[in-house]
């Protein structure tokens, strides 16, 4: 946003101080100029300022000198236009609210007899077409430069309407089914029957605080005038503007939050400028309010605020004296605040340092208590306080989860991924594909966009697209993990849990002459998950996967390349090869391994100690059993059945050896299953290996397989 200093000054005559240290000190308060660009003698300079959402009150030149008047304890006069008395009207002009959800303020101001064209030098000098040529904006005609103006000066929106045109009153109400609108971009579009329109008595002439009627616009012909100034709801003007793919300066003002009691002001200011040329004004100003809303913004109740919690959180200043009651009063006083001493409650001092404050109409982000002592530090100086360290009695400590948090991350580090973070949201769409649990997305109710309108049940979506951004820069080679938390439940109630995200694309790095550099396959993300799982204390741990029609395999994986990991029996992730479908889609070449663990499911297990054993001294004794299995008995099942024996002298047990032969019967698959046995206080004698190995052969038996002879 560009704001110049010559309109500032403008405004604060008194203010001493150049442009350059006005920038810093504006900054200093978080009314960041980024930068500073000089107009020539006498034009002062422009600045180029980055205001955050929250202060759509300083969207503008007025709210910039409300902010430099309170910084330098200086008078700013209201803003006040004056206008010639009213020709009488035969009757009111109709103003009608339907929609008092959504539209809290309506004012309408009808000018006859007006003329149509450029913009004259009006006002203490001319101001509109220097101030235009400065901010590099197009002068178009008096109406539009009047609307334009307006926003630039105030932050409010207007419009104004060919009179003539309107059939009968105004009516805000929302849009009819199957209603159409021809907006001033000349773009014909269907309304939504949720969509705010500004209508007369026979069709709709405006999207509510987004773009005016094609119909209803101003032309040279046009010579009596309605001035519209308004206050809209800004989720109504968002999603009204989101439906229909624009964004205007209308628009970005509403949906952040308009002042309620500006209409009326910046009504007068387009008139004034419209009867510059020529006209009159036809009855009084027309102010259709709906008191709910009035109340809930302009109308809000006041706050109590005591100098001692103010001194309490801000601290000691390197000023001597510190934040006295008169510099609280001045501060707020000069940012639109209403101080009123407040009675002391049991317990209180009484004194003058407890203020009942009542709030100004344009910072609806003031609400707590806290917000006005940060509005107290910041109009004072963040660098006006002493460097002092926070005051701490207790102990550190760490999540409970903190150590399992840091376990996982060392096994992850140590198998070559790298750490990332991804965006806490992600799109309606994406959160249908990878929830765990559909139906338990949460919305938000304020999104910036569609790509990031709920907050992500799962981090796929967040891994795919760092995948994505990665190969789209020729990065090839990509391993990554993210730790985060993904939400679950509803808008009124969110579940937070932990998950981890692990993806991977490209080649293994070289590791000796015996390992050289290959494609990351599917196994090597299950032996990553392996290890990870194998860092806690769970009884059984296995892989199992499903045919794709029975719809368990979750739609962002592979039908026919993906696993399940169930540990104690539970559910505890998914991980495989992308599905083409969603590769395509995100325009990813090539196999992407993706998966995601339910770390919270995981955590409920003890992480596993690492427990020293002395070295036997005694002889290994190997023995091998050649097994056949059906192809549906996985090893993961004479893994568990070897595990659950409980014998101290097995040792270990690995698979030597899969052989498949056309000897071997339908469906059949051959196992060379290594085992050792070995004690810690004696050498085995043959029969107790008869022993161990009588149980080894029931066991694998049990579990599906039979010894090859």
């Amino acid at each position: 946003m560009k704001i110049i200093t010559k309109w500032l000054r403008a405004y604060l005559p008194q203010l001493a101080v150049d442009d350059a240290q006005l920038a810093e000190d504006l900054t200093l308060r978080g009314i960041a100029v980024e930068g500073i660009f000089s107009l020539g003698e006498g034009n002062g300079s422009v600045y180029e300022m980055d205001i955050t959402t929250n202060r759509v009150d300083a969207m503008n030149h007025y709210g910039i000198a409300r902010e430099a008047a309170a910084i330098y304890g200086l008078v700013l006069p209201a803003l006040h236009f004056a206008l010639p008395a009213p020709k009488p009207a035969a009757k009111p002009f109709s103003v009608q609210i339907e929609a008092q959800d959504a539209c809290g303020r309506f004012t309408a101001r009808v000018l006859r007899g007006v003329k149509i064209g450029e913009s004259r030098d009006w006002f203490a000098g001319g101001e509109v077409a220097s101030y235009f040529a400065l901010l590099q904006q197009k002068t178009i005609s008096n109406a539009v430069d009047a609307t334009n103006y307006v926003w630039l000066a105030m932050g409010q929106p207007t419009h104004v309407f060919d009179l003539d045109k309107l059939e009968g009153g105004i009516i805000v109400r929302r849009a009819r089914k199957g209603e159409r609108l021809k907006t001033l971009d000349g773009v014909e579009r269907a309304l939504f029957e949720d969509d705010l329109v500004v209508a007369d008595h026979k069709k709709a002439v405006g999207l509510a605080g987004v773009m005016g009627g094609w119909d209803t616009m101003i032309t040279p012909e046009t010579r009596n005038v309605l001035v519209e100034a308004a206050w809209f709801d800004p989720m109504a003007v968002r999603q009204t503007a989101r439906r229909h793919g624009l964004h205007t300066d209308a628009s970005h003002r509403f949906e952040r939050g308009a002042d309620f009691d500006a209409p009326p002001v910046a009504s007068a200011l387009v008139s004034a400028i419209l009867l510059a040329n020529s006209g009159w004004i036809e009855g009084e100003l027309v102010d259709v309010r709906v008191a709910a809303l009035e109340e809930r913004t302009a109308r809000r109740n006041p706050i109590a605020l005591q100098l001692s919690e103010v001194d309490r959180i801000l601290g000691a200043t390197e000023d001597e004296e510190g934040i006295t009651a008169a510099t609280v009063e001045t501060i707020l006083t000069s940012l639109g605040c209403g101080l009123a001493s407040q009675p002391p409650a049991m317990g209180q001092t009484f004194g003058q340092d407890l203020w009942l404050v009542t709030l100004p109409s344009w910072r609806l982000d003031l609400e707590r208590e806290i917000d006005l002592i940060e509005e107290v530090a910041r109009v004072y100086g963040y660098n006006r306080f002493a460097s002092t360290l926070p005051a701490f009695g207790g102990g550190v400590r760490s999540l409970p989860w903190a150590e399992k948090e840091t376990a996982v991350r060392a096994v992850l580090l140590a198998a070559g991924l790298h750490e990332a973070i991804g965006s806490s949201f992600c799109s309606a769409a994406e959160a249908a594909l990878t929830a765990p649990q559909p139906g338990q997305v949460v919305p938000l109710g304020n999104p910036l966009s569609e790509e990031a309108d709920v907050l992500r049940p799962s981090l796929v979506p967040g891994m795919l697209a760092m995948i994505a951004g990665n190969l789209n820069r020729d990065v090839g080679d990509v391993r990554l993990f993210e730790l985060g938390t993904v939400f679950a439940g509803t808008t009124e109630k969110v579940e937070e849990r932990m998950a981890l995200a692990v993806g991977a694309v490209g080649s293994l790095p070289e590791q000796s002459a015996l390992h050289p550099a290959r494609q990351i396959e599917f196994y090597d993300v299950k032996g990553v998950v392996e290890q990870l799982l194998d860092r806690f204390e769970l009884r059984a741990v296995y892989f199992d996967r499903f045919p794709r029609e029975a719809g368990i395999t979750p739609g962002w994986l592979h039908p026919y390349r993906a696993a399940r990991a169930v540990a104690d029996g539970v559910t505890v992730g998914w991980f495989g090869q992308l599905d083409p479908r969603e590769a395509t889609a995100r325009k990813i070449k090539g196999a992407v391994l993706v998966g995601e663990l339910y770390l919270d499911r995981v955590f409920k297990s003890a992480l596993r100690k690492p427990v020293a054993h002395e070295i036997s001294r005694y002889q290994p004794v190997h023995r091998d059993f050649s097994l056949v299995l059906n192809e549906g008995v996985a090893w993961e099942r004479i893994d568990r059945a070897l595990s659950d024996l409980h014998i101290p002298e097995l040792v270990d047990w690995r698979v030597r050896e899969v052989f498949r032969d056309a000897r071997l019967g339908e469906g059949e698959y051959a196992l060379l299953v290594g085992t050792t046995f070995q004690a810690q206080d004696r050498t085995l004698r043959e029969e107790e290996l008869q022993r161990f190995q009588a149980r080894v052969v029931e066991a694998v038996g049990k579990a599906g397989a039979r010894l090859r002879v």
